[in-house]
């Protein structure tokens, strides 16, 4: 187990040294050539290895662009799946999580999704050391398949789109504003109450 284990990071960080393009994200075709990307976690390793593919398909990337990706929030949840025969060795299930948006002009939002992978690992008790680089290792590969998941997803969005989504979100939200100041003025239209004033008793 040991062996494994320090092979296993070994290979990562030789992976890591030379510029590891994610696997199945090679020679991907977007019709998106501009697009500005954000995240929350804005020096994360998730926005980084996006804006990597993106820039490394011909997508141009930068502040400004007519659409913007975000990616809203990631999340990790490990939970027990089963026990096996010794009660110190646990299955452990690991689930990540990516919500992302596309947003376009003043704003407006456009498209929002959510993107989730699983994967189960044996948690041994007498092996903690190794069962920490597993689950790290395991963390990263759950990552790539988020990011290739979204990858997927970029593919299928055209500029056609956008703009057809971008035309629906501008007149929903020029309805929503006429209908706000509509209230506004039926508000104001409306007869103030005169205070009650109390009739004056005279000694």
């Amino acid at each position: 187990m040991l062996i494994r284990n320090l092979l296993v990071v070994a290979l990562a960080a030789v992976l890591s040294a030379c510029g590891f393009q994610l696997r199945g994200t090679g020679d991907v075709q977007f019709a998106l050539k501009e697009l500005d990307v954000s995240a929350r976690n804005t020096y994360g390793e998730t926005v980084k290895q996006v804006r990597e593919v993106l820039e490394n398909n011909s997508v141009k990337v930068y502040p400004g662009a007519p659409y913007k990706l975000v990616l809203v929030s990631e999340g990790q949840t490990n939970r027990t799946a089963s026990f096996t025969s010794s009660a110190r060795r646990v299955e452990q299930q690991l689930t990540s999580t990516l919500d992302y948006e596309i947003r376009g002009g003043n704003d407006l939002l456009l498209i929002s999704d959510s993107l989730l992978t699983q994967s189960t690992f044996v948690h041994d008790d007498n092996n903690l050391n190794g069962a920490d680089q597993e689950s790290a290792q395991l963390r990263q590969e759950m990552r790539r398949e988020l990011i290739q998941q979204l990858v997927r997803r970029l593919q299928q969005v055209t500029p056609q789109r956008l703009e057809q989504l971008q035309q629906t979100a501008e007149a929903r939200a020029q309805a929503e504003a006429q209908a706000i100041e509509e209230a506004q003025r039926s508000e104001a239209a409306q007869p103030q109450q005169s205070p009650l004033q109390l009739p004056i008793s005279m000694p």
